[in-house]
């Protein structure tokens, strides 16, 4: 039985392999030599399926737009805060009408109309029959199964696009662009145990067993009085199906937050066809987490949950989608948190550098962008059979600000705290010395495992266990990165509301200022992130691929940012 499977398998991949008649006059844009790990092939996608496909075009002067973010980013630079406007940024962006022409000239021969799905012009996007996009990429689109999850993508393991094309287009998508399983990150959650109030005293060592705000006030020195600026705004990207209720925000902010309003909520946005619908089996937690510690511990802050929907045809789960509308607004959130994840390996080099540098747009007009960076330890959303390491994207992306874990009152690392190098975005010059001085500390320890040379992650960190939310009525501990992150953004979002109050810019993009300014954050110097059948990386004084910089300490961040 085994040996017949192996004949089939092996006549599938042949076929695979082998794909459509070429068209002439193509060049191969993007392809895989092996069906990446993790990844079966089922069967040829259906010749009469729709597939949703978008087209990158190439964008003007990335680079320029690259060199502008660092100049109003960096703190030596006399251009500190001079944020872009959205014209200025898609000045940087759009795509030359040449590309324009072109793409569309060869859409039309072929009997697309493509749509515009970017405030700068350079997405296209349009549904076609599988048949027909084989045909127009000499693709070969099939049904590939992540084995983990079960869940399945059509992909192609090789595309085309006419020689005349290049320099105009960018690369098709998604096609070799294999998605990991969902990316939702895996909160642990547990009971409250018994003997908890729910009104845990407010100091810092009670963030040992419990964590609320009023400890991350005391361990961080968070302040307690509500912010005054109305246009500083914070926003919590959901997505798949997450949603956060105001019911639940209400019994933690009458627990855990009694000199805030019970009647303090959050304004929805929605994408995509997204929806935050309020019924008793809507809850969801890893909603609630980002709403409860953002609203409840940004104090006075206007926090925006930003719901996208099943409606995406992006190939990001809504992550593309949720950028672009965020570029399309006049006025952007001073703050975006985001607490999900994918894994880097199988993904597509031009894919992962499209949406890194759309988040690199968001930055230049002056948005901070931070990520949780997962909570698989070095193994990424993987099991611990894995034999290299595994990065997270986007907090792989150098233009965010990844955010790791810690546990306990004398903060450690906590063992879930996804950390590592990319293996496909560098080291940016404004961490690749303290990146390298660690890599050189560890010799020759896992050698083999991770790369180098990569963009170090996380940035920062903070607790990430023992935290307690209300969900579905229901008070409740969670771990994972997914609580580092909006404490941090919330943490950063009250930092701006007194810099705009003092008549100064917004933060934006924070990582600059970070690392230059790394003892404005509380070194973690203890832990490790175990995974892929390892200890993991360990924390040490200085930067660390479990821990980053550190935790924040408001004070001396305040103190950083000229308040």
């Amino acid at each position: 039985m085994i040996a017949i499977k192996s004949v089939l398998l092996a006549t599938l991949l042949a076929l695979v392999a082998a794909g459509p008649t070429a068209r002439s006059g193509m060049v191969v844009r993007e392809s895989k030599s092996a069906v990446p790990d993790g990844f079966v092939v089922k069967s040829a996608a259906p010749a009469d399926q729709t597939i949703p496909l978008r087209i990158a075009l190439v964008q003007s002067d990335m680079a320029g737009l690259e060199k502008a973010l660092y100049d109003v980013s960096t703190p030596s630079s006399p251009n500190y805060g001079k944020h872009l406007s959205k014209e200025e940024v898609e000045e940087y962006v759009k795509p030359s009408q040449a590309a324009v022409d072109a793409v569309n000239a060869y859409l039309k021969a072929n009997g697309v109309e493509a749509s515009t799905m970017s405030p700068a012009g350079d997405w296209l996007g349009f549904s076609i029959p599988i048949s027909k996009a084989n045909d127009m990429f000499n693709a070969d689109f099939s049904v590939y199964q992540h084995v983990a999850s079960g869940t399945e993508q059509i992909r192609t393991l090789s595309y085309s696009i006419p020689s005349s094309l290049s320099g105009h287009l960018d690369y098709v998508h998604p096609t070799t662009n294999f998605i990991t399983g969902s990316p939702r990150l895996p909160l642990i959650v547990s009971p409250l145990p018994s003997n908890a109030t729910g009104l845990t005293p407010a100091t810092a060592a009670a963030c040992g067993s419990t964590v609320t705000p009023a400890c991350l006030q005391s361990l961080y020195g968070i302040p307690t009085t509500k912010a005054t600026q109305s246009t500083n705004q914070l926003a919590v990207a959901g997505f798949l199906g997450q949603w956060a209720q105001k019911a639940d925000l209400k019994s933690f902010l009458s627990a855990l937050r009694p000199d805030l309003s019970s009647a303090t909520t959050f304004a929805l946005d929605t994408l995509d066809a997204g929806s935050n619908p309020q019924g008793s089996g809507d809850a969801g937690i890893e909603a609630n987490l980002d709403i409860q510690y953002t609203v409840g511990l940004a104090s006075g802050v206007p926090v925006t949950f930003v719901s996208a929907g099943s409606s995406n045809s992006d190939g990001w789960s809504g992550f593309l989608d949720m950028v672009n509308y965020l570029l399309a607004l006049p006025t952007i959130p001073h703050v975006l948190t985001t607490s999900y994840a994918f894994n880097e390996p199988g993904l597509s080099a031009s894919a992962t550098n499209t949406l890194c540098n759309a988040y690199m747009q968001l930055g230049a007009r002056g948005t901070s962008i931070l990520f949780a960076s997962g909570d698989g330890g070095v193994s990424g959303g993987q099991s611990q059979s894995c034999t290299t390491f595994i990065p997270t994207f986007p907090s792989t992306c150098p233009y965010v600000t990844s955010v790791g874990g810690t546990t306990g009152t004398t903060e450690v690392a906590a063992g879930l705290s996804g950390g590592g190098f990319s293996t496909i975005f560098t080291a940016p010059s404004y961490q690749s010395a303290v990146t390298a001085a660690y890599v050189k500390s560890i010799g020759t320890t896992y050698s083999g495992k991770y790369t180098g040379t990569g963009r170090g992650f996380p940035d920062i960190s903070a607790i990430a266990e023992n935290v307690e939310i209300y969900n579905g009525g229901t008070a409740e501990l969670v771990a994972g990165t997914s609580c580092a992150t909006p404490i941090s953004a919330s943490i950063f979002s009250l930092i701006n509301d007194q810099l705009v109050a003092a008549g100064k810019s917004p933060l934006g993009f924070l990582n600059p200022w970070l690392y230059a300014n790394p003892t404005a954050l509380n070194d973690i110097t203890s832990g490790t992130n175990p995974g892929c059948s390892t200890n993991g990386f360990s924390a040490k004084a200085g930067w660390d691929p479990v821990t980053g910089l550190g935790s924040p300490n408001f004070a001396k961040l305040k103190t950083a940012a000229g308040l």
